[in-house]
């Protein structure tokens, strides 16, 4: 399969958040983000838009009874950053939650812009 689109992983937010999880659920989100990187469009059952925040996407992921939360942003189209993850437990996304992935995504959009003025 070929490619459409590369994931990166900003600083160690995903990783922790990844590393933190039973092999079970690191392989489910394995095999979601290999689905991200090849389909020409993503199924909004693991992939939305957060209403409200610009630019932010939440990759969804549901193993067993249990539901997990990426938070993202694209760049450039074909590459998406990842940020933090975390079980969701409520219907409501956390507002703690979605705060740290709107900072994270700041300082991901000021680092860039900072890099490519330098």
């Amino acid at each position: 399969m070929e490619q459409v689109r590369q994931i990166v992983f900003y600083k160690s937010y995903f990783m922790d958040f990844f590393n933190d999880q039973p092999t079970k659920v690191r392989e489910k989100i394995d095999y979601v983000l290999f689905l991200i990187t090849v389909a020409e469009r993503i199924p909004q059952k693991f992939f939305q838009h957060i209403e409200g925040q610009d630019g932010l996407y939440e990759i969804r992921i549901e193993f067993q009874s249990n539901i997990y939360r990426i938070f993202c942003c694209f760049d450039h189209h074909k590459l998406v950053i990842l940020f933090n993850g975390f079980q969701k437990k409520s219907q409501k996304t956390p507002k703690s939650e979605l705060h740290k992935a709107a900072e994270i995504m700041k300082a991901y959009l000021k680092e860039k812009r900072k890099a490519s003025t330098n």
